[in-house]
């Protein structure tokens, strides 16, 4: 049974915020174990900043005594799980676990949201539609995805209402391209350029291998 973290955990709110997955919970519970005083430490997880379309994060066992008022923090069948106020929202529904490939050691989270991209930049966008959209590719999404070694290309748009990209490089074959066209881009595109209403990824995947997962 995966173990929740929920917003409100003792008044009977029941959107978790994080769970925990069983082999995720028998490895945290077993570096936890070799910690000087395990009991009073919980495993704090942070969103720290961005890299390209994913969150970045940081997982450390704190001292459950040095949670501040703004933390969320609750007992996840024998361990503490923090979650600073700030990360609450980015982390809503996302699952502690171990890599699916078994070779591959550690944890991974799999969260289902991702980092507005359009946070904080200063768009100028000029012309049609296709020309706008080629704007956004080469100064926000581009470099984005430049930290997965990937590209995105604009293949055409139809009616000034439906976009064609195809993804190149790191992306391609990626078995979290759809994710990152369907919540990184569409939503770059739509949220720059609201004529937009269709984003469709032309990507052929089967030519690609799969270089991150």
């Amino acid at each position: 049974m995966t173990s929740e973290l929920t917003e409100n955990p003792t008044d009977g709110a029941t959107v978790p915020v994080l769970e925990i997955s069983p082999v995720a919970m028998e490895t945290v519970l077993g570096l936890l174990a070799d910690e000087g005083d395990p009991e009073s430490l919980g495993l704090r997880i942070e969103i720290t900043g961005t890299r390209g379309v994913d969150f970045v994060y940081d997982l450390s066992f704190d001292e459950l005594s040095e949670a501040s008022g703004d933390d969320l923090v609750c007992d996840l069948g024998g361990i503490s799980v923090i979650v600073p106020g700030s990360s609450v929202e980015q982390l809503r529904g996302s699952v502690l676990d171990v890599p699916r490939n078994p070779t591959q050691g550690g944890l991974v989270i799999r969260n289902p949201n991702r980092p507005d991209p359009l946070a904080g930049v200063e768009l100028h966008l000029e012309g049609t539609v296709a020309e706008r959209v080629q704007q956004l590719i080469d100064q926000q999404i581009n470099p984005s995805l430049a930290s997965h070694g990937g590209f995105a290309t604009l293949v055409g748009v139809e009616d000034d209402e439906r976009v064609f990209i195809t993804l190149g490089g790191g992306c391609q074959g990626c078995a979290m391209s759809r994710m990152t066209i369907t919540q990184g881009i569409d939503r770059a595109i739509r949220d720059a350029i609201p004529e937009v209403t269709e984003i469709i990824d032309a990507t052929d995947h089967s030519a690609g291998e799969s270089p991150f997962y």
